[in-house]
Formats: structure tokens, sequence, C-alpha cells
């Protein structure tokens, strides 16, 4: 009982850890980018092994968007309500005796729904606007460009795998640029990405787990019952 307390208590530590590490790096570059960059402007970063392109964009993950005012205010209020659920799911993973893995990539989903949460309700109040011959100011005196819940999401990393020509042989794309991946992301996409695929890729032993440690605890609780 002891070691399971304890378990649980590094559990909810990794939590806190998990996310602020990942909203420190993913705002640290926005705001990086955002002070530094003008829009469109892009730099190569690792011997050209991916560029930092900055851009922006008034709804979801990877460029998507939800249109309109009430869609961009509806999609904030979403992630906020999602967020909640989430933070409701990582406590119950650790009261079910869940892995320490699965907790941590549900923690990554958590961090990346907040990082951009954080672009949505705040940075169009204490940024200026972005554009292509000037780059934003922190609080500016004339303030920000856009009312809380209407802030653009701030995109940088862009990561062509493949950046190459269709054969001229190949009708109708024949001798066009072929890019994959094109969409351009940050940080709190690839958090996203990276706990939600995780967890379908290893769905079977992270899910297992939990039903084991359940059928154990049961268990734990019938063999209490009969000694007694």
């Amino acid at each position: 009982m002891q070691e399971t307390k304890e378990l649980r208590k590094k559990q909810v530590v990794l939590v806190a850890i998990t996310v602020f590490v990942v909203l420190l790096l993913d705002q640290w570059l926005k705001i990086h980018i955002k002070t530094n960059f003008t829009l469109g402007e892009s730099k190569m970063i690792f011997n050209n092994w991916f560029e930092l392109h900055f851009t922006e964009n008034p709804g979801m993950a990877f460029g998507l968007t939800l249109g309109g005012k009430w869609g961009k205010i509806l999609l904030t209020v979403f992630r906020i309500i999602a967020s909640g659920i989430i933070v409701y799911y990582i406590f119950s993973l650790i009261k079910e005796g869940a892995k320490t893995m699965m907790i941590v990539l549900v923690s990554l989903i958590l961090a990346g729904a907040l990082g951009n949460i954080l672009d949505s309700l705040f940075y169009g109040l204490y940024f200026s606007e972005s554009t292509y011959h000037s780059v934003a100011q922190f609080n500016p005196a004339d303030g920000g460009y856009a009312p809380m819940f209407m802030g653009k999401v701030v995109d940088m990393i862009y990561l062509p795998l493949v950046d190459t020509f269709w054969p001229d042989w190949v009708p109708y794309f024949g001798g066009t640029r072929f890019q994959f991946f094109r969409p351009v992301f940050n940080i709190a996409d690839s958090a996203i990405s990276i706990g939600v695929f995780t967890i379908i890729a290893f769905r079977k032993q992270l899910f297992d787990y939990v039903e084991v440690s359940e059928a154990e605890n049961n268990a734990n609780v019938t063999d209490h019952v009969a000694t007694e």
C-alpha cells in the first residue's frame, strides 16, 4: 500500500514536470519567433535538416481552421473544456494504477492543448500584429492586435521529410514539386501528435496494464475479505 502511494505521488510529479517542460519550450520558441521574425520569414536549422518558418493560424493544429469569429471562440472554449477532461482522466489513470508511460503520454496531450490555448487567450492582448514587413512588439503602448480568445496560434516548425519533383512521365503531376510533410506546426502540436499516435500504436500494452491492475486490485480485496 505504501509503495502504491509513493508511486502515485511520483506520477503526479511527473505529470507536472512533463506539462511544465513542454509549455516552457513551446512558449519560449513561440515568443522568440513572434518577437524576432517577420511573418513568412524562414531560417534553416541544423545543416538544413529542418526550417523555422513563421506563420500564424486562427484555428486548429497544423494550420487547420474553424471559420469565423465564433468558430475561433468555440474552438478555444472546446480546448479549455477538453483540457479539464484530460486532467480528470490523468488523475483517474493514476488512481487506477495505469502504467507511467500511459500517464506521461496523456500529459503530453494536455500540455499541447494548454500551449495552444495560451496563444488564443493572451497573444492578441499582449503582442502587436505580425506583418510581412515588421516584427511584433510585446506589450505595445497602443495595445494588442486582438481581444481575449481571438489570438492567433504561432507555428514555426517546417519539416518536409521529402522534397523532390514528380518524374516527367507521371500524368498531370509530372515535373511539379512534391513535398511531404508540408504543414507548419509548433511544439504543442508535436506533443499532442506524439501522445496520440503512441497511445494508438501501443494501445494493447498500455490499456492491458490498466485492466490487469484492476484485476489484481479486485483479487487483493477478495483475498483480504477471505482472510478476515
